[in-house]
């Protein structure tokens, strides 16, 4: 079956719904914290409006400068980005008391592309593990032939149901969503880089595989 193409305007207004998601929880309690300091008196809640603030002001800034890279421009056309640039923002965003990320990669310049592909398999990644554990983030090779190898290990971990579809670009229902939209984006920026993604289910986690198609197999 033959991927699906989506309207560029589709494509915008979903991946915008996309982010306005992420950062709109954040946000939100920034507005909370500080409509509670401004009517409270008591200084004890006041000190625990204000944590709240800044642990949310952080996470929207994590969010918001990961989606920059992982679904922006970052960048001119042809533009080449410091994985280790990649590796700051995926810690920044996904390493919490429940998940930890192991990033073997080395740090060198890839094509943009392929690194906005490598911050989303991340995301895809972290996505199979909401009981926690950890995520291993690798470049097998060097330059333009790197293979780029996600995995996930933890309890229970489990892709969510219709994902390999979504990132061979043959949504099972036919449509994407502002739901869907993350994975269906992970493959389109994958087959512009002349990628496909393997997804592995492994007895203890899930491991995700873009390389060119006659290299998927021995990574």
């Amino acid at each position: 079956m033959t991927p699906i193409s989506l309207d560029p305007l589709d494509l915008a207004a979903l991946l915008c719904s996309r982010v306005c998601h992420d950062v709109i929880s954040p946000v939100g309690a920034i507005v909370n914290g500080l409509e509670v300091l401004e009517d409270e008196k008591e200084q004890g809640m006041r000190d625990i409006a204000l944590d709240l603030i800044k642990k949310s002001a952080r996470a929207a800034s994590a969010r918001l400068q990961f989606c920059r890279l992982a679904f922006g421009a970052a960048g001119s056309a042809g533009a080449s980005i410091d994985t280790g640039d990649a590796e700051t923002v995926t810690r920044s965003l996904i390493v919490n008391e429940k998940i930890s990320l192991e990033w073997l990669a080395s740090r060198q310049l890839q094509p943009k592309n392929k690194v906005k592909l490598l911050l989303n398999l991340c995301l895809i990644a972290a996505s199979t593990i909401p009981r926690g554990g950890k995520v291993t983030v690798d470049l097998v090779g060097q330059g333009d032939d790197a293979v780029l190898r996600v995995t996930s290990r933890g309890p229970n971990a489990k892709l969510q149901h219709g994902v390999a579809d979504l990132l061979a670009g043959r949504p099972e229902t036919g449509r994407v969503d502002a739901h869907s939209i993350q994975p269906y984006y992970a493959g389109l920026v994958a087959r512009e880089c002349g990628l496909e993604v393997n997804v592995l289910v492994e007895s203890d986690g899930i491991a995700l595989i873009a390389a060119a198609a006659a290299a998927v197999a021995a990574a």
